[in-house]
């Protein structure tokens, strides 16, 4: 990986100092919150995709490895397909209402967006 990575430079337009080095922000995974406090949007999406649907979970706030079990979770209950990426859930179809159902047996605070 580069030293000095242009996408990763918020707000550094230019330096006049040619010692500049931009130093990034150390970021480390959040602890993850207790489901009763986590606030999980579940929407539904299918563009980019060829019109197929994918149902997204969203706002889940903790590391990587819980956002994994959760997805395998999630996954298995509905018995489909799917995968996490950016800190959302993706899982194949529309079945916003079995997330719904089964985040709300696993304790978490789940929200159908959408119609």
């Amino acid at each position: 990986m580069k030293k000095n990575d242009w996408k990763k430079r918020a707000g550094v337009v230019y330096s006049t100092d040619a010692n500049f080095y931009f130093q990034q922000a150390t970021s480390s995974d959040a602890d993850t919150l207790p489901p009763s406090q986590q606030n999980l949007r579940v929407m539904l999406d299918k563009s980019g995709r060829a019109g197929k649907q994918m149902s997204i979970v969203s706002g889940f706030v903790g590391t990587i490895a819980d956002l994994e079990v959760l997805t395998k979770l999630l996954k298995t209950k509905c018995g489909v397909g799917g995968s996490f990426k950016d800190g959302e859930i993706l899982i194949q179809g529309d079945v916003r209402d079995k997330l719904v159902q089964v985040l709300s047996q696993a304790g978490y605070k789940a929200k159908k967006l959408g119609g």
